[in-house]
């Protein structure tokens, strides 16, 4: 019983190193591009004609900011704003500014056709400025954009897409820029003094930060080898003209001609999904991003990231189309395969994982003799310090790669203790999954809106009122 525990517990361990070691030798892959990065010249804004889409629902204490930078990053820039039956005054903000800026469009939408979920929405602002274009425009010159209502695009962010490996180039159909958190600097999140419960929530903003500044960029930039360059929700930038194919082709599969956009949950994949099966080529870029609101607030950062786990859970319906396109690499059709999945391979390992280690730790406390023959074998600390390594710098290393390509202010050891916070806080995604899980079984698809940190605020000020 005792060597068949220690040969249980070996064998478990060896593999769970294997898998470490596997992903370690992944994210040194992933590591390399972003490592080699660097800016690139800009190109010319004023080659493109320029449209941006932002949906919003109940947005009237941030939208008018909104339009102001919006229009500020091209004097032809065309803001469409999709109001999704807000209750607020967002509408009559946004007509207010449509009223004398003939560059600002309000696409107003009702219920019951309303708040059916964003794609819905952009394809309603799409078909907007469809109707809005004149007959002999090119397509392949418009550029329609998508940002949140809280987005802050980058200095010079139309310039920069329009370089030459990006926009320049004609054969790219969509870009997506960087992602950061405009909050992530702010020491007093929460409107109470409790200095533990602030440290906490600024220190979650800070992870969503690092994640979408050097994890989610690393895999982006690698994606360039297997051209599978993801769109995300906010930041993403797409030809009129690979909208109107994949419309189209929408239209001719489904019998619906509602728009580019799915109904998945994670829309702005989906999109990029696509693009890709049809062919276009996509593209990523760390020389501009959007800033948006970082969640502070632990059950609005699980309600979001469960929304995408489920949204990467609907979109497995392309698995056959993908496995079967003649437009992707066999390391495309592998890298896209790998992400659809990781929801589910999350399950499997935050069920099995687990459930071995309290199996094990039963059999040694029934048999304490069997633990110290183990250990005292020779490999038995090695290999346990090696799987406690390869378990924690895996995740850890993205806190000294922060510190190197994005926050050299704030010191190298800060960003190593952000490092080992990332490690912990990567596990939030097992509960997400599990959330998303239970959504995606029960058939509940319904898209439920990120209540912003103001609103929170707002709500809990009235309770201690």
């Amino acid at each position: 019983m005792n060597h068949s525990a220690g040969t249980v517990l070996s064998f478990a361990m060896a593999v769970s190193l294997l898998l470490g070691a596997v992903f370690v030798a992944y994210v040194a892959v992933l590591v390399t591009p972003l490592l080699r990065s660097r800016p690139r010249p800009p190109g010319d804004a004023a080659a493109l004609d320029w449209h941006v889409l932002v949906p919003c629902r109940d947005e009237e204490a941030v939208i008018g900011q909104t339009l102001a930078r919006l229009r500020g990053l091209h004097p032809a820039l065309h803001v469409w704003v999709i109001d999704d039956a807000s209750v607020d005054g967002t509408a009559r903000v946004i007509s207010e500014a449509a009223a004398t800026d003939p560059y600002v469009h309000l696409v107003q939408r009702v219920l019951p056709q309303a708040r059916t979920g964003k794609g819905a929405a952009l394809n309603a602002a799409y078909r907007a400025l469809c109707a809005w274009l004149p007959e002999d425009v090119a397509p392949e010159r418009v550029i329609v954009g998508v940002f949140d209502a809280d987005g802050t695009p980058g200095p010079g962010c139309l310039g920069i897409i329009s370089a030459d490996h990006l926009f320049g180039d004609p054969g790219i159909a969509a870009v997506q820029i960087e992602v950061r958190m405009a909050n992530r600097d702010e020491r007093r999140p929460l409107p109470h003094p409790y200095l533990v419960r602030n440290l906490l929530a600024r220190t979650l903003v800070r992870m969503q930060d690092l994640e979408f500044r050097t994890a989610i960029p690393a895999v982006q930039l690698s994606r360039r080898m297997t051209r599978t360059v993801a769109m995300g929700g906010n930041g993403q930038f797409t030809r009129l003209s690979a909208l109107q194919g994949i419309a189209l082709q929408e239209a001719t599969t489904t019998g619906e001609g509602g728009g580019p956009w799915g109904g998945s949950l994670l829309e702005d994949y989906e999109l990029g999904l696509q693009l890709t099966l049809a062919g276009w080529r996509t593209a990523f870029t760390r020389d501009t991003w959007v800033d948006q609101e970082g969640l502070w607030n632990v059950r609005q950062l699980l309600a979001q990231r469960a929304r995408w786990s489920q949204g990467a859970m609907q979109c497995m319906r392309y698995l056959p189309r993908i496995w079967d396109s003649r437009k992707l690499t066999t390391m495309g059709v592998l890298e896209i395969t790998y992400c659809l999945l990781q929801p589910w391979l999350q399950l499997f390992g935050s069920v099995v994982f687990p459930a071995l280690a309290v199996l094990l730790a039963v059999r040694f406390v029934r048999h304490p003799e069997a633990l110290g023959a183990f250990l005292s074998s020779g490999g038995g600390y090695g290999l346990l310090l090696a799987y406690l390594v390869l378990s924690v710098i895996q995740f850890t290393i993205w806190g000294p790669l922060y510190w190197l390509k994005c926050e050299r202010a704030a010191g190298l050891w800060r960003c190593l203790g952000w490092g080992v916070a990332y490690s912990c806080y990567i596990w939030l995604y097992c509960l997400c999954t599990w959330r998303a899980a239970g959504r995606f079984v029960k058939g509940r698809n319904g898209w439920v809106k990120t209540r912003r940190n103001a609103e929170l605020r707002s709500a809990q000020a009235s309770v201690q009122a």
